[in-house]
């Protein structure tokens, strides 16, 4: 069985090792926090290793763009905790 860093185009590989590692170091940043470090880590890579055999670029980039979009909904809960506004509308 190839590995990510074969099975895929090498920019696709790439972006998805960065995205892993900084999901892996939000998790940490999050579980340090709440003190359940270890359970967000785990949900983290279940979820990666869930996915590790997908080689169909358009699903990878949507579960791609799914995970960013997650770690920058974090980043903007954290902006707005840390600054007291918010910086999103809601209807």
């Amino acid at each position: 069985m190839p590995s990510l860093q074969t099975a895929l185009p090498p920019e696709l590989a790439n972006n998805v090792i960065r995205l892993y590692r900084e999901c892996l170091r939000r998790a940490k940043y999050v579980g340090h926090q709440k003190q359940n470090t270890k359970l967000l880590v785990d949900m983290v890579r279940q979820q990666f290793k869930n996915n590790k055999n997908e080689t169909d670029p358009e699903k990878i980039q949507k579960m791609k763009d799914d995970a960013a979009r997650g770690l920058i909904n974090h980043i903007l809960y954290e902006a707005e905790m840390l600054s007291g506004r918010k910086f999103s509308k809601t209807t």
